[in-house]
């Protein structure tokens, strides 16, 4: 029994690898669950995993739910989007992976080429050097071209930052700038859609300290409510001070709930 639950746990942290997403490093790209739905005033895109495993009274217990919504105003100039997430592996002695990620978005087009953009996230991962990190940040996008299915984004914004680490009950309240450029192209003849974003993300005092990251994803539909999707993601943040540095990359495959 005792090897059955090892092996469980072992499958477990292999499912982390293949399932976590780019929180993992306390950088999420937001570029990557943008929804491009043209009229569509309302979207909704979810999906839930839960499992639970007994052995003898010894446990691994694994939820993860992912949630993106989009609502437009009539004239469809103003956009709402919200995301949010939550992953946990349990067992009785420890957490494997327990976080969650929570992003509220306001975008307002000013021009065919410029928009106005506000938004606030909390996330938590005590599994992380900077197990809080909760941000405030406003600032423009830029569509630099769209045609034939290929879009092109640049984007830049000032964040305030609190992180916190809990072993150390540090706070650190930072200003920080935010830049990032993001490609995607949809291939209609496969049906296939492809986006690649580069973030970078300095303190406005102290450029070494700074965050760095790129994403690769892809996405098909495989019918009218189920899509597949893989994400790459490498991530590096450089604290220039006596923290550790993290860096990280993973590969994720997955299914997506379409409403």
């Amino acid at each position: 029994m005792k090897m059955t639950l090892n092996l469980t746990k072992l499958i477990c942290c292999i499912t982390i690898c293949f399932l976590g997403t780019s929180v993992k490093g306390q950088l999420v790209n937001i570029e990557s669950k943008r929804m491009h739905t043209d009229s569509l005033r309302f979207v909704l895109n979810s999906d839930l995993l839960f499992n639970y495993t007994d052995n003898n009274g010894e446990y691994i217990l694994q939820v993860s739910s992912n949630v993106t919504t989009q609502f437009k105003s009539k004239n469809l100039n103003s956009i709402y989007f919200f995301i949010g997430n939550v992953n946990l592996i349990r067992s009785k002695d420890e957490d494997f992976q327990n976080s969650y990620f929570l992003h509220a978005r306001f975008n307002q087009k000013l021009t065919e080429i410029i928009r106005f953009e506000s938004f606030i996230q909390n996330q938590n991962n005590q599994k992380l050097t900077i197990s809080e990190r909760n941000l405030l940040g406003a600032g423009l996008r830029l569509k630099l071209f769209s045609k034939n299915g290929s879009l092109a984004y640049f984007g830049n914004s000032y964040i305030y930052e609190i992180e916190s680490v809990d072993d150390s009950d540090q706070k650190f309240y930072n200003h920080r700038n935010s830049s990032y450029i993001s490609l995607n192209q949809n291939f209609k003849k496969y049906n296939l859609d492809i986006t690649g974003t580069f973030y970078f993300q300095p303190l406005y005092r102290n450029i070494s300290n700074h965050r760095i990251l790129s994403q690769f994803k892809a996405e098909m539909p495989l019918t009218k409510r189920i899509s597949f999707s893989a994400l790459y993601n490498y991530a590096v943040i450089n604290f220039n001070s006596e923290l550790e540095d993290n860096k990280s990359s993973n590969v994720s495959f997955g299914f997506t709930l379409n409403l």
